[in-house]
């Protein structure tokens, strides 16, 4: 065998030998990850800090109720407290959710209320507001916040928005926006959670 022969083979050797190493490479990498998934997916993990005192209502116009609701006397209840108005599309895809739990939960430790404030003008007619009620099955109470008084109290910006209140009347989550199907775990997660803690000391 001649040099150029023998660099030939030589080349080809070292050539085979990065191939079989870079072939190997990603199947390592793939055991690497696949050994960090956890066998099987828990329950939904949902932080639920303290912020803040919710402020109390300050509506005297409510639709599924004989008289105004107020948070003091939800003390010892979960609230889920619902902004929304209804001609917005992303609220009317948050109502079946809210509708869910309100079927799942309601009783002596968890309640659902709405405030409607308006977004245009034909939305600020408590008759429409009555009307998209019973369009939508809407059988819990419904605020009517046109001078925004309740909305500037949460300082609130965007419809939909939801909160969960505590059974001592702190906020304890937030939620922007509409819930999609599965994400929405995350809010039965908190619900169930602050449903489980200890009645207010009296």
């Amino acid at each position: 065998m001649n040099l150029r022969q023998l660099m030939g083979a030589t080349t080809v050797f070292y050539l085979l030998l990065f191939m079989a190493a870079a072939c190997a490479a990603p199947a390592a990498e793939t055991v690497i990850e696949q050994s960090a998934v956890p066998p099987t997916r828990g329950e939904p993990v949902v932080d639920l800090p303290d912020l803040g005192a919710a402020p109390e209502f300050q509506n005297e116009v409510w639709l599924n109720s004989d008289s105004p609701v107020s948070l003091a006397d939800q003390r010892g209840k979960v609230v889920l407290l619902e902004f929304w108005t209804f001609g917005c599309i992303n609220c009317q895809r948050t109502i079946p959710f809210v509708q869910e739990w309100q079927a799942a939960y309601e009783g002596d430790d968890f309640t659902v209320i709405s405030i409607h404030y308006p977004e245009f003008a034909y939305e600020r007619e408590v008759e429409n507001v009555q009307d998209a009620l019973a369009r939508f099955d809407i059988t819990y109470p419904v605020a009517i916040d046109n001078d925004r008084l309740t909305w500037r109290a949460y300082s609130q910006r965007y419809w939909p928005t939801t909160y969960l209140i505590d059974k001592n009347g702190r906020i304890r989550y937030q939620h922007i926006g509409e819930f999609t199907r599965g994400a929405d775990q995350e809010a039965v997660a908190a619900i169930e959670a602050l449903m489980a803690e200890p009645d207010p000391v009296e």
